[in-house]
């Protein structure tokens, strides 16, 4: 089957937009399917040629990802048809790159396959999405970025649903935690914004570079005032304090209920 004769499907929920209070005011969030990992697209790959070696065909995919780093590094802007990548410098300019205030981001934008299988993709409305708690996105203060980043001292906002820090379990809160599991508790008097769907607060100045588990704890419910959830629920999202590693950005939301999806919106 030729590539422009593929059919591809999404099924979609409606949920409410966390930008604004207008209860009527949806938008459109993916039924994710899960995460693909590198063994995964390799599994993809040599089931559509099963004479391939997977060797070979890890080596070529790496061999592929080293060439496209090399090259946007060097300056040239790669477009492969699915997508095109560029190196973007950010942070006020001067005599000198100043790590403090400057950083470097891989731009990505789609390409004219990616642009074509778009057209060729059927979505499917399931209906509203029941009540569950997600973050939609974040904003570090220092940088703007929206990836994940954060800065350690800086103002950090988080968007998304049924957010509110509220309840007094002992685990409700605000919390990082590092790659080895050490937890610090953001306290309220860091905090400048606790809504429902958005949460403005400051990163501890004394948290070192790393990946971190972004995980808001609460015991808040749609009626608000005392009618506050019997268990605590819980949603996580990866930030990263100092220089991100060379991940896909966004991080990943895991709502609190059993068996939930991945929640991304679309729109």
């Amino acid at each position: 089957m030729a590539n422009d004769e593929i059919k591809y499907t999404l099924n979609v929920q409606t949920v409410d937009n966390p930008l604004t209070e207008d209860p009527t005011d949806t938008r459109f969030m993916l039924v994710s399917n899960g995460t693909a990992d590198f063994d995964r697209v390799v599994s993809e790959i040599m089931a559509l040629n099963p004479g391939l070696e997977r060797e070979t065909v890890e080596a070529v995919i790496r061999f592929e990802q080293r060439i496209i780093k090399r090259l946007t590094l060097s300056g040239m802007r790669v477009s492969n048809g699915l997508f095109t990548a560029v190196a973007s410098p950010k942070g006020r300019g001067g005599s000198v790159w100043d790590p403090a205030v400057n950083s470097l981001d891989i731009t990505i934008a789609q390409g004219a396959d990616w642009r074509e299988a778009i057209r060729n993709t059927n979505i499917n409305v399931l209906g509203p999405k029941a009540e569950v708690m997600y973050i939609a996105g974040t904003q570090d203060a220092a940088t703007r970025g929206t990836s994940g980043e954060a800065t350690a001292g800086r103002p950090f906002t988080v968007t998304g649903n049924y957010l509110k820090v509220v309840g007094d379990d002992p685990s409700v809160g605000i919390f990082l935690v590092d790659s080895g599991g050490e937890e610090t508790r953001v306290t309220e008097d860091y905090w400048a914004v606790n809504e429902p769907k958005k949460l403005s607060f400051t990163i501890p100045a004394g948290l070192a570079d790393g990946t971190y588990t972004l995980r808001i704890t609460t015991q808040y419910s749609r009626s608000g005032g005392s009618a506050l959830l019997k268990e605590p629920r819980s949603v996580e999202w990866t930030v990263y304090i100092g220089v991100a590693p060379d991940v896909p950005s966004g991080g990943g939301s895991e709502p609190s209920e059993p068996g939930g999806d991945d929640d991304n919106p679309i729109g």
